[in-house]
């Protein structure tokens, strides 16, 4: 930790984020954040499918994503602040996930040109067994209409990394081609809304300002 970080952060404890996401990662890193990444232990998909059994809305199973990640690191590093987040991409009432061939990104890059869809980031904040705070934020995203030759070239520039986003686009790459508008703070778009996160670190006395 050098020292500008190490003057950040207040909390005796370091800061560990339920994720081996690089975009998630990034996010920290340039709040200048020191943290350590551990790969929750979740079996993401079963979760949400059951929860989408029972009729839970996309915020509330982001949500429940986000909780389980944090709880899965949490009985490992019981002292220090630990931050699980999910994102549940929903058209109407169709949810997305990665898809898992360029087939499927094609596919969905299909259901969602022309349309307005709607990501929602969750955030789950714990120390140990207690959960410090989780909320959700979201953003509106407006894909223009694109040809079929348009969506095979978009898959042509994306290549396999498309395959690691909800809904197959990143919008800090060649995604960003894809929208004619978006609605929401840029950190919500990319999966770990800074803002609210920042907030409540202050509120519990982990950041010097």
């Amino acid at each position: 930790m050098n020292d500008a970080k190490a003057a950040l952060w207040r909390d005796p404890h370091p800061l560990v984020l339920a994720s081996t996401s690089p975009t998630r990662r990034a996010l920290l890193e340039s709040a200048a954040l020191p943290f350590a990444a551990r790969a929750p232990a979740v079996d993401e998909r079963a979760l949400e499918m059951e929860m989408a059994r029972r009729g839970a809305s996309p915020e509330d199973i982001s949500l429940a994503l986000a909780g389980a990640k944090a709880a899965s690191v949490a009985v490992e590093q019981r002292h220090s602040i630990v931050i699980g987040s999910d994102q549940v991409l929903a058209l109407e009432e169709r949810r997305f996930n990665k898809p898992a061939s360029r087939t499927e990104l094609a596919e969905q890059i299909a259901a969602l040109a022309g349309r307005t869809h709607r990501l929602h980031s969750a955030v789950a904040m714990m120390r140990g067994d207690d959960v410090l705070a989780a909320f959700v934020a979201s953003a509106s995203l407006t894909m223009r209409a694109l040809s079929p030759s348009e969506i095979e070239l978009y898959c042509d520039l994306a290549g396999d990394g498309a395959l690691e986003s909800v809904g197959g686009y990143r919008l800090e790459g060649v995604g960003v081609h894809l929208f004619t508008a978006v609605e929401g703070e840029h950190s919500t778009v990319l999966g770990l809304p800074l803002s609210p996160l920042l907030a409540h670190l202050r509120a519990l006395g982990a950041l010097a300002f």
